[in-house]
């Protein structure tokens, strides 16, 4: 049976530049990617990707606008994973926080060119494109 999971996210530019965070992934490689999380019970999409950006970067953002929605699957521990994501648009407010120790090894503003290079999962090579056609 196939696990159903569901998270949620944002893109936060500020200056010309991207928030990404650094985190390793279920093989143990370190990559970049957006800030995202699970939802948990009783949150709602938007409050959990407020929750989770704010844990990931330590920045405080307000919503714009949904941006997309991924549908991916993966497999952990050989078992078959369904993953939906909420994408939301951000704006950092207020810096207020840091990255979580242990699950983020950092957190960056960078330029799209470097994003563009850093990223590597296709959902978030097809968030970037949307986010540079805004």
């Amino acid at each position: 049976m196939t696990a159903q999971e569901k998270s949620s996210g944002g893109i936060l530019s500020r200056n010309g530049k991207l928030m990404l965070v650094r985190v390793k992934n279920l093989m143990g490689q370190k990559v970049w990617t957006f800030p995202k999380g699970h939802i948990e019970k009783g949150e709602t999409p938007k409050k959990a990707a407020l929750r989770e950006v704010w844990e990931e970067t330590g920045w405080e953002c307000k919503i714009i606008r949904p941006l997309f929605i991924a549908r991916y699957n993966f497999k952990r521990n050989e078992k078959p994973v369904s993953k939906t994501v909420r994408w939301y648009l951000m704006e950092p407010l207020l810096k207020s926080g840091k990255p979580m120790a242990g699950e983020i090894l950092s957190a960056q503003w960078t330029s799209l060119k470097n994003a563009r290079k850093r990223l590597k999962y296709e959902s978030d090579l097809k968030l970037l494109k949307i986010w540079e056609k805004l």
